[in-house]
């Protein structure tokens, strides 16, 4: 028995009202929602809340899954969209200012302007400055940037996630990276 007929014989027993099953598919599902929450969790939502709203939703939809797809394909559809929701929710932020920097963050600015190899020691503070750009574009666009250039998804991967055009991946991006660039600018 492989993988996909073992999750989909999982899938039928916690449908039966399992409860060992329904905790087996929860073990086996939680890395790729843990992986998937981590990379798109709003700033308001704890990783663990996030993950428990997810499989609230999968065993509630339980039913509707016709076991024509790997079972991770459809988790990853609920787990993207329950994250994409509530990085909706929150409201928008108001555009980043310099002050709002550490002297770290700003000192890796500059590095990155000047196109200077980035040391190890220096990757944790790229990463918060990242997140602190990333978190001043819409939800949609932060997902978008996330998924094509920070997980280096492939446009039709996206696409299989979201539900989204090629077009509309495509557009969400440009804007988005317009928006990045702008910011880096002002903080310039």
């Amino acid at each position: 028995m492989d993988h996909d007929e073992h999750a989909r014989a999982l899938v039928d027993r916690a449908r039966s009202g399992d409860d060992n099953a329904a905790r087996e598919l929860i073990r086996q599902l939680y890395p790729l929602v843990a992986k998937i929450v981590r990379g798109y969790r709003p700033r308001r939502a704890a990783e663990e809340d996030l993950a428990q709203m997810i499989f609230v939703k999968i065993f509630q939809n339980l039913a509707q899954y016709s076991g024509k797809v790997p079972i991770s394909h459809w988790v990853s559809r609920i787990a993207v969209n329950t994250c994409r929701n509530q990085l909706m929710a929150e409201k928008a932020r108001p555009e980043l200012r310099h002050a709002d920097l550490s002297e770290e963050q700003v000192a890796m600015l500059e590095n990155l302007a000047s196109d200077d190899a980035l040391s190890p020691d220096r990757k944790l503070v790229a990463r918060d400055l990242v997140e602190k750009l990333l978190a001043r574009l819409k939800p949609v666009e932060r997902l978008v940037i996330d998924m094509l250039y920070l997980q280096e998804r492939s446009v039709a991967e996206v696409q299989k996630l979201t539900g989204w055009t090629a077009a509309t991946i495509k557009v969400r991006a440009f804007r988005a990276r317009q928006k990045l660039r702008k910011q880096i600018g002002g903080l310039l």
